[in-house]
C-alpha cells in the first residue's frame, strides 16, 4: 500500500511541476512578445490617417515654426484621421509647450480622450503623461 501510496505522490508532483513548466513558457512568450513590440521604433509617418499629398506640407510646416504649423493644423486637421492626427498633435503639443503650457496641457488632455490602449500612439502618451498633467 505504502508503494502505491509513493507512487501517486510522485505522478501528482510530476504533474504539478509539468503544468508549472507549460505556464512558465507561456509567460516568458508574452514578456519576449512584449519586449520586442517595445523594441520597435515607431515613427510617425507610418502611422494611417493622412494622405499622403499633405505630407510634405506637413513637414515643411513644422520647420517653418510654431505658427505655420498652428495654422497647418488649423486647415488641415480636420481632414485628418487617427492614429495619425493624434501623433502630429503630439509634436504640437510638444513643440508649443515651452511658448504656451496651457495650451500644451490642453492639447494633450484632447488627444489622451481619444486614444485608447490598443492604439499605436498610446505608448507615446503614456510616455509624455507625466509631463503634461
Amino acid at each position: 500500500m505504502t508503494k502505491l501510496i509513493s507512487a501517486a505522490i510522485i505522478l501528482v508532483v510530476l504533474y504539478v511541476a509539468y503544468h508549472l513548466f507549460v505556464y512558465w513558457e507561456k509567460v516568458r512568450d508574452e514578456r519576449d512578445a512584449k519586449e520586442a513590440e517595445a523594441k520597435v521604433v515607431l515613427r510617425g509617418d507610418q502611422l494611417a490617417g493622412m494622405p499622403a499629398q499633405l505630407e510634405a506640407s506637413l513637414q515643411a510646416a513644422q520647420q517653418a515654426g510654431l505658427g505655420t504649423f498652428r495654422k497647418w493644423l488649423e486647415v488641415y486637421g480636420p481632414s485628418l484621421q487617427d492614429p495619425r492626427k493624434a501623433w502630429i498633435e503630439l509634436d504640437f503639443c510638444v513643440a508649443v509647450s515651452r511658448d504656451n503650457p496651457k495650451e500644451a496641457r490642453r492639447l494633450f488632455a484632447e488627444v489622451k480622450k481619444r486614444v485608447k490602449p490598443g492604439s499605436p500612439v498610446y505608448s507615446r502618451v503614456k510616455q509624455l503623461e507625466a509631463s503634461y498633467e
